[in-house]
């Protein structure tokens, strides 16, 4: 059985294959938007900042 997945740009049903080439994406467009969308920042990923002092929570 194959597997099947859902292209992260457009939503298309790609095959998890050797054959199928710009896996996860359906297409070079697609993989190409979304390395477009990396480039601008519209990704992000959320951090979070530690307290200073981490001994100061344990007292």
């Amino acid at each position: 059985m194959v597997a099947t997945v859902d292209c992260p740009t457009c939503g298309k049903k790609v095959e998890w294959i050797e054959a199928s080439k710009y896996r996860p994406f359906c297409s070079e467009r697609c993989k190409k938007i979304d390395l477009g969308a990396w480039a601008e920042e519209k990704y992000t990923i959320p951090a979070v900042t530690p307290p200073k002092d981490l001994d100061d929570d344990l007292t």
